[in-house]
């Protein structure tokens, strides 16, 4: 085997004249690299640093500091008494190096929705690590890989994604407007914070924090991204990382404080007048628009999903981000700097929010997914006190406890559910057995999906209370012979929404025009077009039987149209197949396609006033 070493690995003697090539590694940067800050003193010093000493006198006679590097050129520096192009060049190229990434060591992924994607190597060193390695067991849609086959990826690929694309929408800023003066130390902080956003989710990915941990643990206000913060504290302390920080020229506590904001977004206890953020001064608040924008919903963990999603659900993604890129630059909008995209782009981003809505409403929100994560998390309710995971100080914890202890939260993963479901112990038979239901597709059926005429407020004993009304719905048609009990009823309400709840993301977006790229204006929906959506959320209610039996199931459906013909919400689409004798019974439901045109748009009725404005004709109004 001693034969088969690679050429650079073979031992060279001496006498062989020439060295086995070493790996290249990056140079260490200068304590602190944050080139602006820099007076005269300092920029003298890099240049000796870079080997270019001779030219520090000429340096300190002009007065050039850190601020001034990004403009000079060639010109300046003939000016100044550099004669030979030879030098100017190396002066200019040890310049550069101040603001653009050196991708001398940078490791190579290759991903399928971004190609070839370099990484610096403090993100290999974030990534290398047991705490981010975790995430390659976390399933990124959750339970929706249980519907499309082909949603196997994981949170692992994901955040990778995130971190090469906010590193590509922040250089793309640097390269088109250098006046920002966007540090080395910014890009690698925004980088970091897109690698690391999503440390803090759990089993299951949002099954975890939007419906296990509440129903677990209802006296806490819990999210992943609070854990994120968390896991990313952990991960930096555990494997020593701050003096590897500091070694590629971050600047600590403060550049850690900066990925943190990018992440958790501004405290709820600074008022809005102030600047929320201690990481980086108010003419940097472009920066936090990149890898979780709370202005407006465009960032780049939107660009990464949208993309991986649909490659691998099979959907098609509408959406660009590469065209984004080629416009995005940064504009003032009162007192604070945002970015900024074409006005002609207007439209591309409502398709882009529109793609978000089909998006949930096809596969996130799916009605088997969702059943199967509702299955998922009372298995997990069941076995939660029973599930023991050894932590920081060899204390246990369980699987809803572990989210307070980083180390034991570090071996909490998607592999929990094997663990429950090949396990032999009396205590998790229940939890076991429904986990298997899953696997044999034995699955709650959805009755029907239905809506409130107006969003309404719905909490925990909302719910409680419509499954006791759904049990009592007994249909006006006649007696049942199947009695059905609150606890067979499964209630799910789902938001959908362009991101801002019922508000218009776009509105919040600022747009720039080709006379003058330096001015952001807003632009309205009726400047774009009449054919947008008049409203931007809805509320879906759907209803589930645990009763799988066909008497139980045709029993329960008819409580279903009885419960919403009861609670005045919309008819469902199978209305008049599940219960025929009692959907005309309602006569709002009779009305609902009044006024529509008719399926063949072959003729409509049309009311309108006669000309004296005292009688009323109908009359029929042919197209051809």
């Amino acid at each position: 085997m001693e034969n088969r070493k690679r050429p650079l690995e073979a031992v060279v003697t001496v006498n062989d004249g020439f060295k086995t090539p070493e790996k290249r590694v990056s140079a260490v940067r200068m304590p602190d690299s944050d080139y602006m800050r820099w007076g005269v003193e300092e920029t003298c010093r890099y240049l000796r640093a870079e080997d270019l000493g001779e030219w520090e006198d000429t340096f300190r006679a002009q007065k050039i500091t850190g601020v001034g590097l990004r403009y000079l050129v060639d010109a300046d520096l003939e000016k100044i008494g550099v004669k030979c192009l030879g030098d100017r060049l190396k002066i200019l190229h040890s310049l550069r190096k101040l603001w653009q990434m050196d991708a001398e060591s940078n490791k190579v992924f290759n991903d399928p929705i971004h190609g070839h994607v370099e990484l610096h190597p403090l993100l290999i060193k974030i990534i290398d690590t047991p705490q981010f390695q975790r995430l390659r067991y976390l399933k990124q849609l959750g339970g929706t890989y249980f519907v499309f086959p082909g949603a196997s990826h994981n949170r692992f690929e994901h955040s990778i994604g995130v971190g090469h694309l906010a590193g590509r929408l922040v250089q793309a800023l640097n390269d088109r407007q250098p006046e920002l003066l966007i540090s080395c130390r910014d890009i690698l902080c925004v980088q970091i914070a897109g690698l690391c956003h999503d440390l803090g989710h759990g089993p299951f990915s949002h099954m975890f924090d939007g419906k296990f941990i509440p129903k677990a643990r209802p006296g806490i206000t819990w999210k992943h991204e609070n854990a994120s913060l968390d896991m990313f504290d952990h991960l930096v302390k555990a494997n020593g990382l701050k003096p590897v920080m500091e070694q590629h020229g971050l600047v600590l506590p403060e550049d850690l404080e900066f990925i943190k904001e990018q992440i958790a977004g501004p405290p709820d206890t600074i008022p809005v007048q102030k600047w929320p953020y201690k990481g980086r001064p108010e003419d940097k608040s472009f920066l936090y628009e990149i890898v979780a924008n709370k202005r407006n919903g465009i960032d780049v963990d939107k660009w990464d999903y949208f993309a991986r999603d649909c490659y691998h659900l099979g959907i098609q993604n509408n959406f660009d981000y590469r065209r984004f890129l080629k416009f995005a630059r940064v504009c003032e909008v009162d007192g604070q700097k945002h970015i900024c995209t074409r006005d002609k782009e207007v439209g591309n981003l409502y398709d882009m929010f529109h793609t978000r809505n089909c998006l949930h409403r096809r596969a996130y929100q799916h009605k088997v997914g969702n059943i199967i994560e509702t299955m998922i998390t009372e298995a997990f309710l069941k076995a939660d006190k029973h599930i023991q995971i050894e932590g920081s100080e060899g204390k246990m914890f369980t699987l809803s406890t572990a989210i307070d202890d980083m180390e034991a939260y570090t071996k909490l993963t998607d592999q929990v559910f094997e663990q429950i479901l090949y396990s032999s112990s009396k205590e998790l038979a229940e939890s076991r057995q429904i986990l298997h239901n899953i696997t044999c597709r034995r699955l709650y059926k959805c009755l029907g999906q239905t809506q409130a005429e107006k969003p309404i407020a719905v909490t925990p004993e909302t719910i409680l209370s419509w499954e006791e009304h759904l049990a009592a719905s007994v249909p006006q048609s006649g007696a049942q012979e199947v009695s059905l009990q609150p606890e067979d009823f499964v209630v799910s309400v789902i938001l959908l929404d362009y991101g801002m709840k019922e508000k218009n993301p776009i509105n919040n977006v600022r747009f720039y025009c080709k006379d003058d790229p330096t001015k952001a204006i807003k632009i309205r929906k009726n400047q774009v077009s009449k054919l947008l959506p008049e409203q931007f959320a809805e509320q879906l209610i759907r209803v589930y039987c645990k009763k799988t039996d066909d008497r139980s199931l045709e029993a329960a459906k008819k409580h279903f149209v009885q419960w919403c013909m009861d609670m005045n919400f919309s008819k469902p689409q199978d209305g008049d197949i599940i219960a025929p004798e009692l959907t005309p019974l309602k006569a709002s439901w009779s009305n609902n396609n009044e006024g529509e045109d008719s399926e063949g748009g072959g003729a409509r009725e049309v009311n309108y006033a006669s000309l004296n404005g005292k009688k009323k004709a109908k009359t029929q109004l042919s197209f051809s």
